[in-house]
């Protein structure tokens, strides 16, 4: 009994790192990839950097991408991509009374 409350702390410690650290982590990381895998031609997108800028071309080749910019074309790792900056991009405009 004795060997179970001293383990106790250390098994409640490990969930709580898991359930606040290790599991959001992970889902996180999952919506970044079904976002990455689901960019289509003519998407608006932001880069991690902060560039703005429409998809030409996808090569599943090199995960890469082509975005055109008002200055030219660039070409951009697919992982650069930011999905949140991306996702307040397309949200429609909030009317305001």
């Amino acid at each position: 009994m004795e060997s179970l409350s001293s383990i106790l702390p250390i098994l409640a410690m490990f969930a709580v790192v898991y359930f606040f650290m290790i599991a959001p982590q992970m889902k996180k990381a999952k919506n970044e990839k079904k976002f990455a895998a689901e960019l289509k031609r003519g998407d608006r997108i932001v880069t991690l950097s902060g560039l703005h800028g429409k998809i030409l071309e996808l090569n599943d080749k090199d995960n890469s991408c082509v975005i055109e910019t008002l200055s030219g074309k660039l070409k951009f790792d697919r992982a650069a991509i930011s999905m949140d900056r991306t996702k307040v991009l397309n949200k429609p405009a909030e009317v305001k009374k």
